[in-house]
């Protein structure tokens, strides 16, 4: 079995084998640089900086801007399939991801005029055609953006609701928090309750102030929108007695180990020991791996290395991101299983070795 001591680093292909999920994982954010490159090519849409460095960011809000960019290269059913494709591939690939949940925003593909529809037949096409290849199951979030006009925002609500589908399991909340606090967007969020679907919302980032990000949001994206899950949380920890409601409720926080702002990166890595510390129920994703230069299992062993853990804490990730994740209870259950089959698998092995090495030495 491996050395179970907490703080004992993991071995990094013990790490790479460990089945993992991605429930924070933003299509926009998965773009391979080359394939930006071509698209941008294909419609002749300029690039502020050569691609090489387009994935350097001056701030947050240079990292937004850049994302709505890589968004507005992907038009056409084939350009979808091939993203969602590519981001399962290197997922399950790089990381033994066997499940993600992708967020994508209807709203960035508005002004180049591409239909809901095609989105959907598109990312459907690519998520079947990795699960195929790769064994790893997806589902779609819609989500919606902040700064955008909110009557852009019931416009795409319009085509979720009206063309509904399988694999768009639940619609979400992004972009700069301080331009779109959470009561603004409730009577959208309640469409989407009424509908059936599940519910998310960025709050509380550590690159936005307490100002513009405050620990109150938790609290209103619970309450107001119907949240049954949320994304980061940090700027929860300013504030005891929102952290005392949202533990008390038992809400999901998906957390990202890696961030678009790189003097924050110490910062996020202590905000996400303290989360876990505090009893707050966490699973461990990516955001935006290639614009982040990250992956699932480096994003797992960089705050591994960062918070001071070890092996019991990835196992406790890895199980988090299948309670959290928003397959029917069915799959839900399936996946647990064969989870836990893996892990123990990998500890039988590891246990083997360790006796092997052990009888060697005498």
């Amino acid at each position: 079995m491996p050395n179970l001591s907490s703080s004992v680093p993991v071995r990094p292909d013990l790490l790479a084998r460990l089945p993992k999920t991605d429930l924070h994982f933003h299509m926009a954010g998965t773009l391979r640089p080359a394939t930006l490159a071509a698209l941008a090519r294909r419609y002749d849409l300029p690039l502020p900086r050569p691609v090489e460095t387009l994935y350097a960011y001056r701030d947050f809000y240079d990292f937004i801007d850049v994302l709505r960019i890589a968004a507005q290269a992907v038009r056409t059913s084939a350009d979808f399939e091939r993203v969602a494709y590519e981001a399962v591939e290197d997922a399950a690939r790089g990381s033994n991801a066997r499940h993600v949940e992708l967020s994508f925003n209807p709203q960035y593909f508005m002004p180049a005029g591409v239909p809901y529809r095609v989105q959907i037949e598109g990312l459907a096409a690519g998520l079947h055609a990795a699960r195929r290849d790769f064994g790893c199951s997806g589902l779609l979030i819609a989500s919606f953006d902040r700064g955008l006009p909110l009557d852009s925002a019931e416009r795409a609500m319009d085509d979720i609701l009206g063309l509904r589908s399988d694999l768009v399991v639940g619609v979400g909340l992004d972009g700069p928090e301080g331009a779109g606090p959470p009561a603004k967007f409730a009577a959208l969020f309640g469409r989407a309750g009424r509908a059936g679907l599940k519910r998310t919302a960025h709050v509380c980032e550590d690159n936005q102030t307490l100002d513009e990000a405050p620990p109150s949001n938790v609290d209103d994206c619970i309450r107001l929108l119907g949240c049954e899950r949320l994304d980061h949380g940090y700027n929860l920890l300013a504030g005891e007695g929102d952290l005392q409601r949202a533990r008390d409720r038992g809400i999901w926080f998906c957390v990202c180990g890696i961030t678009s702002v790189v003097r924050n990166q110490r910062r996020r890595l202590d905000s996400v020991k303290r989360m876990v510390e505090a009893g707050l129920p966490v699973s461990l994703n990516t955001d935006d791996p290639a614009m982040f230069h990250t992956d699932l299992t480096h994003t797992y062993a960089t705050v591994l290395e960062g918070c001071g853990w070890g092996w019991p804490q990835a196992r406790a990730f890895s199980l988090a991101g299948v309670d959290a994740c928003w397959l029917d209870d069915f799959a839900k259950r399936s996946l647990r299983e064969e989870f836990e089959r893996e892990i123990a698998e990998l500890e039988r092995e590891q246990g083997e070795q360790a006796a092997s090495l052990e009888t060697n030495r005498d």
